[in-house]
């Protein structure tokens, strides 16, 4: 019998050589096709809130009506562009977003984007301060609601799971109130910082408008105390929200980790239960988190708006709210209009950190 020749022709194509290449175009893909469902999202959203807005009928209308004459009304219409087909005002909207012209505030006169810069810190802080509690309740308990599955203590953590995302949040802060400022004197009641801290901020050449890192700046203890002690409560109020949808997570992920086979020979070798949960089922429980983080940063800013409100935190939410009392559409168009930018941003970072972690996601 002849020997078969293995050498391959020259130009013949070699087993698994276009392999790493497949892969790292099926990132790409994945990465360019993540990247261009931000535009078509941020369009959905604005465009909702536009025609939604008009349903109230103009917004010099909305804003002003019954204070004016029906002159002085329809004058302002006419300088304002109002008075045009309302498709036409829809394309010059989408024209001004492009380029971040998000208007000018009917109540205030100011640009919406100045409103943006000096109250959104101030939100971005509260979400950042609410995510923290959210990891440290949500994803320990959950940790713990598996390991000790269908017994008394995992049902306690589920009901708290269910109480924690079905209390409204403003009634959650009502009562955090109630308990650590009011019975307690523990916490402050509401604001970002007390008056003195806000005129030894005040004194700072430069204000970034987040409180903490303008606190640190001053180097003074009692500042930084002060700053941190108001965030307190709202990030509590608002952070519970999201960690009963941690702790339901990582407890069902975890629960599904402990079954599968690996796990199985690991515990017949006399590995410790507990060190299989650190070792072997927390990791993966981790995975749905971040998939779903920019889901969450979404809940906490429509959150956002009760709970600045409670705590008198004021942030986006609060001047939205002051924005809709005052029927201000153009503001709350702006507000929205930012805020569906931040959302589809952070999805898009959450699904390019999703994607390194598990390249399951990428198919």
């Amino acid at each position: 019998m002849s020997a078969v020749d293995l050498t391959p022709r020259p130009g013949a194509p070699v087993q698994g050589a276009g392999k790493p290449k497949s892969q790292g175009g099926g990132f790409g893909r994945y990465l360019l096709i993540r990247f261009l469902l931000i535009f078509p999202t941020i369009f959905i959203l604005v465009s909702l809130v536009f025609f939604l807005m008009r349903l109230t009928g103009d917004p010099i209308t909305a804003a002003q009506g019954g204070r004016l004459s029906a002159d002085q009304l329809d004058a302002l219409r006419a300088a304002a562009g109002y008075d045009r087909p309302i498709l036409v005002q829809y394309f010059e909207y989408l024209g001004q977003i492009v380029v971040f012209d998000f208007g000018t505030t009917l109540t205030t006169n100011r640009p919406v984007i100045e409103v943006l810069a000096t109250y959104g810190p101030a939100t971005f802080e509260l979400v950042f301060y609410s995510l923290i509690v959210a990891f440290a309740v949500g994803i320990p308990l959950g940790l713990r609601a598996a390991y000790h599955r269908d017994k008394p203590e995992d049902a306690v953590y589920r009901v708290l799971a269910i109480l924690w995302y079905a209390v409204p949040v403003f009634f959650g802060g009502l009562l955090l109130k109630l308990i650590f400022s009011v019975w307690l004197k523990w916490l402050p009641v509401a604001g970002r910082a007390d008056v003195d801290s806000e005129i030894e901020m005040g004194m700072l050449p430069f204000r970034t408008g987040f409180y903490t890192i303008d606190a640190i700046r001053t180097g003074d203890p009692q500042v930084i105390g002060d700053v941190l002690s108001h965030a307190i409560l709202p990030a509590i109020a608002l952070g519970l929200l999201t960690a009963g949808i941690f702790l339901r997570l990582v407890r069902t992920n975890v629960i599904g980790t402990l079954s599968t086979d690996y796990v199985d020979a690991a515990r017949s070798r006399g590995v410790a239960e507990s060190r299989l949960l650190r070792k072997h089922a927390y990791r993966p429980a981790l995975i749905p988190i971040i998939t779903v983080i920019g889901l969450q940063i979404a809940l906490l800013l429509s959150g956002a708006v009760l709970t600045e409100t409670t705590f008198e935190w004021r942030g986006l939410g609060f001047q939205m709210a002051e924005f809709l009392e005052s029927r201000d559409f153009v503001a709350v168009q702006g507000i929205v209009a930012l805020l569906a930018v931040i959302v589809a941003l952070t999805n898009f970072i959450v699904d390019i950190i999703a994607a390194f972690i598990d390249p399951r996601v990428r198919f």
